[in-house]
């Protein structure tokens, strides 16, 4: 039997992972197949297991001018993600580098040690103007290859020496490690945390978000945070009809009892091969609501499974869409959760001495 991807990954192969299979990413010129050599000769097949590449970044910021996303300029410490968030909209992303939106965007990382280094040298230019940075809006920064690695811990020491505005995502209780510097940032109100929470029930978030912290553990980052004088927004990202939508008021309040200032929420989105990858994780897991599931997606999207229009990506319309925004609104007034956190400083931005500078003399 020759390696290559099937269509859908023997389960004792993938245990912990969020895709059921890894095909080949759209860009490129030959599909891989499973063929028999018709010697029926048991072969054991591995595991897919972690492995971690590295690049040297050229460039680390990011820019956006989407209408609706409430930020312009981003940066991604890394590639791929190994929380395995079945739903994630970043999976295709992977196909540019000649990888797997599925099984291989989880397992398949890459890191960019020098991201710090680039970071400074692109904060120091004459031209830069200054405006918060979004970190965790592609792939989770404190995903765990960052224990080892703490290419964020450095991106946020650059950021705390030039006194930066910054913003994270991040379901990775790892971000404990890193409070000294938030707690400072914070305090000059430079930084804000939204934490993902997606469900509160341990079986559905396993399947979901398989090497992610439990819904209780991110619960209690919420808390940390909030108790270290951190601005906390809650994620709601993304619901998933007949899933989890059924959870969007106990999420708010249990968000809003742990320390949560500010909510937000996405519906789920499924651009490209995400869509078909999320229809063979409902096959596998939810196989009596797929059908369901996937027509409230596509009343929602025109008919279609997905819609990339601005204004209507994030949220969907038509009736059902209709009723999570009535329902989260609600529970987001009942609990006094917010929309927004407020405004970070963009006048405390300074760019430092660097080493060989000469000081000035008046």
């Amino acid at each position: 039997m020759t390696h290559t991807d099937d269509p859908q990954i023997d389960e004792n192969r993938r245990r912990a992972r969020g895709a059921c299979s890894n095909h080949t990413g759209r860009f490129e010129a030959r599909q891989r197949v499973d063929v028999s050599d018709d010697w029926e000769i048991p072969e054991d097949r591995p595991m897919f297991k972690t492995t971690l590449d590295f690049e040297l970044a050229k460039s680390i910021i990011t820019r956006n001018t989407s209408p609706d996303i409430p930020f312009d300029r981003s940066i991604n410490p890394y590639r791929g993600c190994e929380h395995g968030c079945i739903y994630c909209f970043a999976r295709p992303t992977h196909a540019y580098l000649g990888y797997s939106p599925g099984l291989d965007f989880e397992t398949k990382l890459i890191a960019r040690p020098n991201a710090a280094e680039v970071l400074e040298r692109e904060l120091r230019n004459r031209g830069y103007a200054v405006g918060p940075i979004a970190v965790g809006t592609n792939t989770d920064p404190y995903q765990p290859v960052e224990r080892d690695q703490r290419i964020m811990r450095d991106c946020l020491k650059v950021l705390q020496r030039f006194r930066h505005p910054v913003t994270i995502v991040t379901k990775g209780t790892l971000i404990e490690r890193d409070l000294d510097i938030l707690s400072d940032m914070a305090t000059q109100g430079l930084v804000q945390v939204g934490v993902s929470v997606t469900s509160l029930d341990v079986r559905t978030s396993r399947l979901m978000e398989p090497r992610t912290p439990v819904p209780a553990r991110r619960l209690a980052l919420i808390e940390r945070l909030s108790q270290a004088g951190i601005p906390v927004r809650l994620m709601m990202a993304p619901v998933v009809p007949c899933v989890t939508d059924h959870e969007v008021e106990r999420i708010l309040g249990a968000a809003a009892q742990a320390g949560a200032k500010a909510a937000s929420w996405i519906m789920l989105r499924l651009p490209l091969e995400v869509s078909e990858l999320f229809q063979e994780w409902l096959g596998a897991h939810f196989p009596d609501r797929k059908s369901k599931v996937m027509s409230h997606i596509r009343d929602m999207h025109g008919g279609k499974d997905y819609e990339a229009e601005w204004g209507k990506r994030m949220r969907g319309e038509g009736h059902y869409a209709q009723m999570i925004a009535h329902r989260v609104a609600l529970a987001m007034r009942k609990n006094g959760l917010g929309k927004d956190l407020p405004a970070l400083r963009t006048d405390l931005f300074e760019v430092p001495f660097a080493q060989g500078d000469q000081l000035s003399l008046f």
